[in-house]
């Protein structure tokens, strides 16, 4: 091995090193979005956390203020989520249930989204699952006895908003935390927004 070739593994090494904190339970996490943007605030990455909400194991609980959603689990512990949740004033708050789950889930913007967004009428027609839908790779739909709420958890197709209040009521999770979740949810899970 030649004296300048030393230096050069040691530099590729470190960097391998450097590039190895930036990994979670799921994989790597990009540094930016697919788009360009960046990825969402790291306060906002799944981890295991402690939990004293007094929600029994397997509910969910989705602290709107804080921008959390939290699988409860057994023995005080819970899984974290960083979230998008409703802009001021459409965000659904209470108990209810999930009442239905789907697979890239196809998505139509309600009459009053429309209304509020005009630039929505485009979608009217709806937009057929996938990779460009809003509701990104799964949902989660919460039910109040038989009744839809017509609000939902859900991926998103805008990871770079976990974190912020824009949707029109829904939560939003990136897609490979919803699909995290939408596979360890049952239906009939409880969940508490608040």
């Amino acid at each position: 091995m030649s004296d300048n070739e030393i230096p050069r593994r040691l530099m590729l090494g470190g960097l391998a090193l450097m590039l190895s904190g930036c990994t979670q339970a799921s994989g790597a996490i990009s540094l930016l979005a697919p788009t360009g943007r960046p990825a969402p605030d790291p306060r906002f990455l799944r981890q295991r956390v402690q939990y004293n909400g007094g929600e029994s194991s397997g509910t969910i609980v989705v602290d709107i203020a804080d921008r959390y959603l939290y699988a409860v689990e057994e023995e005080g512990w819970a899984t974290r989520y960083g979230v998008a949740v409703g802009e001021e004033g459409l965000t659904f708050t209470g108990r209810a249930t999930v009442g239905r789950k789907a697979e890239w889930p196809p998505w139509t913007p309600t009459a009053s989204m429309m209304s509020r967004k005009p630039r929505l009428l485009q979608y009217a027609g709806g937009v057929p699952g996938g990779p460009n839908n809003p509701l990104g790779a799964r949902a989660l739909y919460l039910y109040q006895g038989a009744r839809d709420t017509k609000f939902r958890i859900h991926g998103t197709n805008e990871p770079w908003l976990i974190g912020t209040a824009v949707s029109n009521g829904c939560i939003r999770l990136t897609n490979d935390n919803i699909i995290e979740l939408y596979d360890r949810t049952p239906l009939g899970t409880p969940v508490l927004v608040i």
